[in-house]
C-alpha cells in the first residue's frame, strides 16, 4: 500500500490518517475534504486515479493543515513517529511538509523500525528536511525542479535559501548538479528532475530524458510537477521498479498534459482526469 504525508494550506484542515477518495476535483479523507488544485492533494489525487487504473487499493493520506508557520507540520511529524508502523506500507511518499531536521530523523528512525522497509520518496519540504539532515542516501527517489535540485547540488546550503549563486538553476547545468548532489552524498538513490525538460538519473549520470510531448503553456501551471510525483509512487506502490516507474510518470504526465488541450486557464484536476487515457496509450504502446 502507498502512503503520502503532506499538508494542506488551510489552517483549519484537522489531522487525518485514512484511505484518500477523489470525487470530481474534491478529494476525501476521514470525512473532511480538500480542493484539488496543488501541493499535496495534487500528488494524491494522481496517485488515486494512478492506482484505479492499474486496479491498486487507493493510497493512505496523512495530512494537516499547514500555512507555512510549521505548527501542523510539526503535529504531523509527532503523529506520525507514534502511529506510523501500525500499516504495512510498500512505499511512502513524503511531500510539502515543513523541514524540521530533529523531526525528520525521528520520522526516519521509526520508518526504518519497520517489519518491511518501505521504498522511500521524497519531494518539497520533505526533500529539503532529508537533504539538510545528511540523510538523503536513505531514500530511494527524490523528485526535485531544477532550482530544488540546485540546492541538492549545494553542499554548504543550511536551506534553500541560502543556495549559492554559481549554482546556476538552468536547464543546461543539470548534469553538472546531478554529479555534484551525488558527490556529496546530497541525492537519493535515483532523481526524477522534473522541467522543461525531465531527466531521471542515478549515481551513475543520467539515465532517461523525456522531452516529448512538449506543452509550452504547461509551464505556467502549478501542481504538475506534483502530479508526476503522485504518478511515480502509485506505479512503485504497484511494484514497478523505479527507474522504470521514474520514466513512465514524467511521460504519462505529459502526455495527461497534452491531451487536456493546456492554455494558462487550465487547472491542475483537468490534467489529472486525463491520467487514466495517459497511462493506457502508453501502456498499449501508442505513444
Amino acid at each position: 500500500m502507498l502512503a503520502v504525508v503532506g499538508t494542506v494550506p488551510d489552517q483549519g484542515f484537522p489531522l487525518v490518517a485514512g484511505k484518500a477518495t477523489l470525487q470530481g476535483d474534491r478529494l476525501y479523507i476521514q470525512g473532511n475534504e480538500v480542493p484539488v488544485n496543488r501541493g499535496t492533494p495534487a500528488l494524491l489525487a494522481a496517485a488515486i486515479k494512478t492506482a484505479e487504473t492499474l486496479g491498486r487499493p487507493e493510497p493512505f493520506g496523512y495530512l494537516i493543515g499547514d500555512i507555512g508557520l510549521g505548527d501542523g507540520s510539526r503535529l504531523l511529524y509527532e503523529y506520525l513517529t507514534r502511529h506510523i508502523k501500525e500499516n504495512d506500507f510498500s512505499t511512502i511518499a513524503f511531500h510539502y511538509v515543513q523541514p524540521d531536521v530533529d523531526w525528520h530523523n525521528r520520522v526516519l528512525l521509526v520508518v526504518k523500525e519497520m517489519t518491511r522497509r518501505p521504498v522511500l520518496i521524497a519531494d518539497a519540504g520533505f526533500m529539503y528536511a532529508a537533504k539538510m539532515s545528511g540523510m538523503a542516501s536513505e531514500y530511494d527517489l527524490f523528485t526535485p525542479d531544477v532550482g530544488e535540485l540546485a540546492f541538492l547540488a549545494d553542499e554548504d546550503a543550511p536551506h534553500p535559501f541560502y543556495t549559492r549563486g554559481f549554482i546556476l538553476h538552468e536547464e543546461n547545468r543539470v548534469p553538472d548538479m546531478i554529479a555534484r548532489a551525488y558527490s556529496h552524498k546530497n541525492a537519493s538513490r535515483f532523481l526524477l528532475v522534473k522541467g522543461k525538460d525531465d531527466y531521471v538519473a542515478d549515481q551513475g549520470g543520467i539515465r532517461a530524458t523525456i522531452k516529448k510531448p512538449a506543452e509550452e503553456a504547461l509551464e505556467a501551471i502549478g501542481g504538475t510537477g506534483d502530479i508526476v510525483t503522485g504518478i511515480a509512487a502509485a506505479l512503485i506502490s504497484a511494484e514497478w521498479e523505479i527507474e522504470k516507474a521514474a520514466v513512465f510518470s514524467a511521460r504519462a504526465n505529459r502526455l495527461a498534459g497534452h491531451f487536456s488541450k493546456p492554455t494558462p486557464a487550465t487547472q491542475v484536476i483537468e490534467i489529472i482526469d486525463h491520467i487514466p487515457r495517459a497511462l493506457a496509450e502508453l501502456l498499449l504502446g501508442k505513444k
